[in-house]
């Protein structure tokens, strides 16, 4: 069972294409959209249950060049 995470992701300006691209290249996302807002892309990313949460977003997503900032939520079974 994976754990399944939303990102939320701000670029610097002028780089959202780039990082979606870069993003998608990867192969690692569920679902990645535009946003508006206070935040630029939202990503819906599954990650495997043998990785830890922190580290796979660390050296899979945020090494990603015009990144600024991201908030990451996490999910929970509820029932």
């Amino acid at each position: 069972m994976s754990t399944c995470v939303f990102i939320q992701i701000r670029c610097k300006p002028g780089s959202t294409y780039k990082v979606a691209e870069e993003i998608a290249l990867r192969e690692i996302h569920s679902e990645l959209y535009s946003t508006s807002g206070e935040f630029d892309l939202l990503l819906k990313l599954y990650i495997p249950e043998t990785e830890d949460v922190g580290h796979f977003i660390n050296e899979n997503l945020l090494v990603i060049p015009n990144i600024e900032r991201s908030l990451t939520t996490m999910t929970f079974k509820a029932f």
